[in-house]
């Protein structure tokens, strides 16, 4: 097994960076390279939906984004210790009818000792927005890496 790094424990720039590579990778919208992030019998609750293993995550995903289109998201680090960390996080998308949606969430992640995933709990919140008061349009760009993204 490969390691994926930043490995625990975590400190403040190994979280932060933890979680950069978390949103980039989901900003790809490819199920199969975000569930390499996450060992082979990770387990997930994603609102009501529970998940395990690297299987289920891509067809989880795969699901997702075939109906949360043009998504984007950002994360952002709110707090860690040892081989864990927590996360808040926004994203746009829109359905198949053009209605946009703005998702707040708060993710806990727990890691193995080789920077894999085990275990994420999401808890996750909906809020229609019409399309001008989208503010997140894709990747984020290197000049906003690091800064805190607005509550509302």
């Amino acid at each position: 097994m490969s390691d994926r790094p930043p490995l625990p424990p975590f400190t403040r720039e190994t979280a932060a960076q933890k979680v950069q590579a978390a949103e980039d990778a989901w900003n790809t919208r490819d199920p199969e390279k975000v569930a390499l992030a996450y060992s082979e019998d990770s387990v997930w609750r994603n609102r009501d939906v529970f998940v395990t293993g690297r299987a289920e995550i891509v067809a989880f995903l795969t699901d997702k984004w075939s109906r949360e289109l043009d998504y984007a998201l950002r994360k952002e680090l709110w707090a860690f210790e040892g081989n864990r960390i927590a996360v808040r996080f926004q994203y746009e998308c829109h359905d198949v009818h053009g209605q946009w949606w703005r998702s707040y969430g708060n993710e806990l992640w727990e890691f193995d000792a080789h920077g894999l995933m085990t275990r994420r709990e999401a808890s996750i919140n909906d809020v229609r927005i019409d399309e001008h008061e989208r503010r997140i349009r894709g990747p984020r760009p290197d000049s906003e890496r690091g800064r805190p993204f607005p509550l509302r």
